[in-house]
């Protein structure tokens, strides 16, 4: 008797959490950098499944939390990955406030891992102030950039002492957010060039989170 073949692993789940900068505002929903990471690793041979997205333009911390509790994704999922609060520090919201609501939805992006933060990935948020929104906005675009490093820092500190994987975005917002190729139309989002940079800075954590 010839021996059946073992079968193909089960694909994994994938659960998007954020705000704008994952709904992918202005591109395509195959060019949102949650969609590229996927088709990045689908064609190493990572069996992930296109990402279940929960996000939506201009939410905050809170919002997003609200949100999920509407969804109530079915889990666990293989791979979770949150990026939020752009939106709290534009609200002008107290770094203490972030600190909480971050850490509360990072440990329910954990628990959608199955409870396994090895899982589960955070992105840094992008600097929104070197765009030509930023740039026409009248804002202290050095106290954006303060700001936005004090959030990076907290949901830096929360990722790695909870043992989740930390993706730093910033830099590249920064280098490159300024040119036209990397702008969507509204002068503000990234374009789909801008979240592949993004796809390409996460990959290689991801690689690993998806493979050991």
């Amino acid at each position: 008797m010839t021996p059946s073949p073992d079968p193909s692993p089960a694909p994994i789940t994938y659960l998007a959490l954020g705000d704008s900068y994952t709904i992918g505002e202005a591109v395509p929903e195959e060019e949102r950098w949650p969609h590229q990471l996927a088709a990045l690793l689908q064609a190493e041979g990572i069996a992930l499944e296109t990402p279940t997205t929960i996000a939506r333009t201009g939410w905050t911390t809170d919002e997003l939390d609200a949100a999920i509790d509407e969804a109530t994704p079915a889990g666990p999922f293989g791979f979770v990955t949150l990026l939020i609060g752009v939106n709290n520090q534009y609200r002008g919201r107290e770094t203490q406030n972030y600190r909480e609501e971050f850490q509360a939805l990072l440990e329910r992006a954990v628990d959608f891992a199955g409870g396994e933060p090895g899982r589960v990935m955070v992105l840094s948020i992008p600097d929104w102030g070197i765009t030509p929104f930023g740039q026409g906005s009248g804002r202290d675009l050095d106290q954006v950039a303060s700001e936005l490093d004090a959030y990076n820092a907290i949901n830096r500190e929360a990722s790695r002492a909870r043992g989740v994987a930390w993706v730093d975005i910033t830099p590249v917002s920064r280098q490159r957010g300024a040119e036209p190729a990397m702008v969507a139309g509204d002068g503000l989002h990234p374009s789909g060039a801008m979240y592949r940079e993004w796809a390409l800075a996460a990959l290689p954590a991801a690689r690993v989170l998806l493979t050991r």
